[in-house]
């Protein structure tokens, strides 16, 4: 599917429900395979988070997780410690591309039994399940934070627990931060120490009923509206002032545009800040929250501000080259970018090319990310329909506050 996507009046309000978030979902339904006392609310409706039920539901022999990157992690662990259990685990072409060399390593390291069933380092997988009584292993702090939270996720459902030993400077940390909270929140024992996460053995916890807040990422794009726009103020339900989620760094990134962020009663409401004056200039350190860079570097382009984004050197291993597909698709709308593998700089210059088509690459945030452009020039989103990996309504919601959009 084709859209057209245009704002006629560039004033967008409205208010919002956002599904559930869909990096909590995907914890939550690891640890309620292993932990069945656990119970969930809002989870979230992407089509990563089903494929996660999916896999760990199924009792086939081959489990295919599609574009899932979250769910080839977690998966890979969870299957890993169940016994007279064997599967292959695949996933899509692009999937076939996404290492996952590191985390196998550090599960056979304890003990598992995981080979590959082409290329050494890539899906598709062969897993034996097996218990596990290795308690310690060691790999790189500078990875995918998924692959740190795969071991954290099963730790409890190991004889011994685990002490997980980063090394290097941690990328992502506050998804580490928002796996251990959850963990500790549903009774588990866990530590997070220096360069040491230490997770004790649990065999049953108390029954727990868990409600999912809603997706910061997926607010992320209104953010963008919020500050692209003339006029603006669009309230989302289901936030917490008190987040789990590392992305709720949103409501101090998007200061830096002149957005507000008010908290009242389970919603928040953006809002333009009143005779706020952007800079020519911004430079973010995006280390800790890298899901955020596509919709940044397009509020740039937008607002006609030029910016250095650093901290990316996770984004080669998304669900496309993340950094390489901006720069080709941003450049297409008129402005120039200059990438290495750990960021992009975006200079302006001026002009924003009208109709553009622009091509997600099997990438939900790419669809995303640019659509908000619709406030500025009409433009063309090619395969729209992949935003269902994390956002099946995201379309829908944008009719909500006055999109055209036009099926080409």
């Amino acid at each position: 599917m084709k859209l057209n996507i245009h704002h006629p009046s560039q004033e967008a309000n409205g208010e919002l429900t956002i599904t559930g978030s869909k990096s909590e979902s995907n914890r939550l339904l690891v640890l309620k395979a292993l932990h069945p006392q656990i119970e969930i609310q809002n989870l979230s409706n992407s089509d990563d988070s089903q494929v996660t039920q999916e896999g760990l539901n199924s009792k086939s022999n081959i489990i295919d997780i599609h574009h899932a990157g979250t769910a080839m992690r977690f998966l890979t662990a969870y299957f890993a410690i169940q016994p007279n259990r064997e599967i292959v685990l695949t996933g899509s072409e692009r999937m076939q591309e996404r290492p996952i060399k590191l985390l196998v390593d550090a599960l056979n390291s304890l003990g598992a039994d995981i080979t590959y069933e082409k290329e050494v380092g890539f899906p598709p997988l062969i897993i034996k399940g097996k218990e596990i009584k290795i308690n310690r292993v060691a790999l790189p702090s500078n990875i995918s934070s998924q692959y740190i939270s795969a071991l954290m996720l099963i730790a409890p459902s190991l004889k011994n627990g685990l002490k997980i030993d980063l090394v290097g400077e941690t990328t992502s940390v506050p998804y580490i931060k928002m796996t251990q909270r959850i963990m500790d929140q549903l009774g588990f024992e866990t530590a997070f120490d220096g360069n040491q996460i230490a997770i004790q053995p649990a065999s049953k916890i108390e029954t727990n009923q868990w409600t999912v807040e809603s997706d910061w990422s997926s607010a992320s794009y209104f953010y963008s509206i919020v500050a692209l726009a003339l006029r603006s103020e669009i309230s989302l339900n289901s936030y917490f002032e008190e987040s789990r989620q590392g992305d709720a760094a949103l409501t101090e990134i998007y200061q830096k545009f002149g957005v507000k962020t008010t908290h009242s009663d389970g919603k928040i409401t953006l809002s333009k800040t009143a005779d706020f004056t952007l800079p020519n200039y911004i430079m973010i350190n995006l280390k800790n929250t890298p899901d955020l860079a596509q919709t940044i570097a397009v509020t740039c382009l937008g607002l006609n501000i030029d910016c250095k984004l650093t901290g990316l050197h996770t984004l080669k291993i998304k669900e496309t080259d993340r950094l390489a597909a901006l720069k080709i698709e941003i450049e297409k709308l008129g402005a120039r970018v200059k990438i290495t593998d750990r960021s992009l700089e975006l200079i302006n210059t001026g002009n924003i090319n009208k109709n553009i088509f622009i091509d997600t690459y099997n990438d939900h945030r790419m669809a995303m990310a640019f659509a908000p452009m619709g406030l500025k020039v009409p433009i063309n989103i090619n395969n729209a329909g992949v935003v269902s990996k994390s956002y099946p309504g995201f379309w829908e919601d944008l009719r909500k506050i006055d999109f055209d959009q036009n099926i080409i």
